[in-house]
């Protein structure tokens, strides 16, 4: 009996229905963080230490440690590149970390035509439009990213994957809440 090799995972585009782009973002962090191919595991803990705190777990302790010469939105654009393995929970990351005033919005609009993931970040901002209509830097990407579509985008996160949300308390009725930044 001979062993197949298994598929790679597929990626955020396939499921999408989009094709891949490289991403020059990409290849940058990927050098000046140190952490080469686990780049998508560094931009996971990188965000979860500097503020998407509800995503909180034990990561690969060998991983090299935070640069702060990467900026919040390159890390949070790169946490939705298309050409990476599909990972729900990095794009929840995403949307949490990014949840923040301290994200320059048309910086973070200007990077997310370059790297091809406009639609994911608008599929969050549309989200945050109905449980944090005000809420930055979503309120802008919804008036100024330019609107590309995929075929597909089931494989985005439900709504209920980026809020919090009670359920029926002694208080009254459930409560919904957007999961915004620790800061």
């Amino acid at each position: 009996m001979k062993l197949r090799e298994q598929s790679p995972a597929p990626t955020l585009a396939r499921k999408l229905g989009d094709i891949a782009h490289v991403s020059g973002l990409a290849i940058r962090l990927a050098k000046l963080s140190g952490a080469h191919e686990r780049l998508p595991d560094w931009l996971m803990r990188v965000a979860v230490e500097r503020g998407a705190k509800h995503y909180e777990r034990a990561f690969d302790p060998g991983l090299p440690p935070d640069n702060p010469e990467i900026s919040d939105e390159e890390i949070g654009i790169a946490l939705c590149l298309e050409e990476y393995p599909y990972n729900l929970d990095r794009l929840r990351i995403a949307a949490q970390f990014l949840s923040s005033s301290r994200i320059a919005a048309l910086h973070l609009c200007h990077l997310a035509v370059r790297e091809r993931c406009e639609p994911i970040l608008l599929h969050i901002a549309d989200l945050a439009g109905k449980y944090a209509p005000q809420q930055e830097p979503w309120a802008t990407l919804r008036a100024k990213l330019p609107r590309r579509r995929v075929p597909r985008t089931d494989a985005l996160p439900h709504w209920t994957r980026v809020v919090s949300h009670t359920g029926i308390t002694r208080e009254g009725s459930p409560q919904t809440h957007w999961l915004a930044r620790h800061e």
